[in-house]
């Protein structure tokens, strides 16, 4: 099974893109944890949660590593909560720093914020130029790590079929 991390900024298409993936190769997709966790609060976030956030998320993923899949789409990981962190707090958690050197993924699809931008009440940037600045962290931080990446930008089936061919690119393992 090959994990296929999908980040990049808010209400850049990280989940239709990997609920697509996921249709299209027949395989699992972890949803993102941290709409599920922030949803039952009933007080705002502090900065203690973002440990919760990547470590809800890193276990969901795990529940599905090792099932008889070709791919299993991880829409976010640690890195978004380190970029978060980042940029809210100032710093991050050691621990979030570890986490992005231990945590391998087959491809990494950085989506590019050029999609509209979808009102949610878990959304903090709807300014394009502030989505625009996270997705440079993103990018700083792949290229800052050495990890491999695809930006993957464009609208609709373009996007999904930019997307699709990174994966069919992949050698066999």
């Amino acid at each position: 099974m090959k994990k296929v991390l999908i980040t990049g900024p808010e209400s850049s298409g990280k989940t239709s893109l990997a609920q697509h993936l996921a249709r299209r190769f027949k395989s699992p997709w972890v949803g993102e944890f941290a709409r599920t966790y922030l949803a039952a609060l009933d007080r705002p976030y502090v900065e203690e949660d973002l440990l919760q956030l990547v470590n809800g998320q890193l276990r969901l993923e795990g529940q599905q590593m090792g099932t008889d899949f070709p791919y299993l789409f991880c829409d976010t990981g640690p890195e978004v909560i380190y970029i978060w962190s980042m940029v809210k707090y100032g710093h991050a958690d050691p621990y979030l720093k570890e986490l992005l050197h231990r945590q391998h993924y087959a491809t990494r699809l950085l989506c590019y914020p050029d999609l509209a931008w979808e009102p949610d009440p878990l959304r903090e940037a709807p300014a394009l130029e502030s989505r625009l600045a996270l997705f440079g962290l993103y990018q700083d931080l792949h290229q800052q790590m050495g990890w491999d990446y695809t930006i993957i930008r464009g609208p609709g089936e373009a996007r999904f079929l930019l997307a699709e061919n990174e994966l069919l690119a992949l050698p066999n393992e």
